[in-house]
């Protein structure tokens, strides 16, 4: 079968296709300041005004935009690659221009005490598969939560170990070793959220050190004593053994339920009148104590200073009449000289 081919037709849909997907090569007559760790590109070039006239100011931007922004893909795709699941991404290099932050750069997460040890290690954490094979029921289970397979604890008989007691609850052992291994864990978790934070683990001076004193010994000892269900009052004390006081914090004091009515109402009232006061109550006693010092040191003031110009006033005279005695008598000498 025969086909006529139009070329001129073949040419018009490149042509309309080049026109609607623009090329990635872009040439300017000065070269793009790019900083690629910003993903920031500076363009130098002057603008062309034959364009800007011929087409409106948007179409023109939009156009120089989309150019300034191929250079900058152009750049970044030089850079090596890697992909990370369904994502192609590259590792930009340190910027050069600092752009100002409102707050700093956030803090990678510090590492746990387990994190820190497998990366010593060389241990790679392997991801868990959700269901597997119950040898018991002959099916596939979930490996923890409910229905789980290889349940230790839905075993109808236990074998007693050769070196346990005959007469331990073997079940009961192994609820205690479960509850213990969970206290662990989630006391770990505390202090690994506590280490992050930069802040310390509650305790009160009572978790276990190297090197302890005697006297965080004895409080250790008191504490666990008084953590009974009776609170140590059928603890039976070791010999020798001094107890450790501990200090008693403040108590606090209620009201009694079967008071006057009329001092609850001038409670009541007096919270009422602080809350709806808009003005500072006025402590006359104090107001009238400052008002008295400050009346006695004006009083002061005004004597010193007083004082003070009545005593230059009566310098100023005396130097005066020292100096007119003075001329009397340089001039009595002058004429008994003549």
């Amino acid at each position: 079968m025969d086909v006529e081919i139009n070329t001129s037709q073949i040419v018009k849909s490149v042509l309309e296709n080049e026109a609607q997907f623009k090329t990635t090569a872009v040439s300017k007559p000065l070269d793009v300041d790019l900083d690629i760790g910003s993903l920031l590109a500076i363009d130098t070039n002057l603008v062309d005004e034959k364009c800007l006239r011929k087409t409106t100011k948007s179409n023109y931007l939009c156009d120089l935009n989309r150019d300034n922004v191929q250079i900058l893909l152009n750049k970044i795709w030089e850079l090596p690659t890697e992909r990370v699941e369904d994502a192609i991404v590259a590792a930009l290099p340190s910027p050069v221009i600092e752009i100002p932050r409102e707050k700093p750069l956030p803090k990678p997460k510090q590492e746990t005490k387990w994190e820190a040890y497998a990366k010593l290690k060389g241990i790679q954490k392997k991801k868990k598969e959700r269901m597997v094979w119950d040898e018991t029921h002959k099916e596939y289970r979930p490996a923890w939560g409910y229905k789980r397979a290889n349940d230790e604890t839905k075993e109808w008989m236990i074998e007693v170990p050769d070196n346990a007691d005959p007469f331990e609850d073997q079940y009961e052992k192994r609820k205690t070793a479960k509850k213990e291994r969970v206290a662990k864990n989630e006391y770990q978790r505390l202090k690994n959220l506590a280490k992050n934070n930069k802040g310390v683990t509650s305790g009160d001076g009572l978790t276990p050190s190297a090197k302890q004193s005697k006297d965080q010994v004895n409080l250790a000892l008191t504490v666990a004593k008084a953590s009974t269900a009776s609170a140590g009052k059928f603890t039976k004390a070791l010999p020798k053994e001094h107890e450790v006081k501990k200090p008693k914090g403040k108590k606090r004091k209620f009201e009694s339920n079967t008071g006057s009515l009329s001092d609850e109402k001038t409670r009541q009232l007096n919270v009422l009148n602080s809350l709806s006061s808009k003005q500072p109550k006025l402590n006359t006693n104090i107001a009238v104590k400052q008002n008295r010092k400050e009346e006695l040191e004006k009083r002061r003031t005004d004597n010193s200073t007083g004082k003070a110009a009545s005593r230059a006033l009566a310098r100023k005279q005396a130097a005066i009449l020292s100096g007119k005695k003075q001329g009397n008598k340089n001039n009595k000498r002058r004429k008994g000289k003549r």
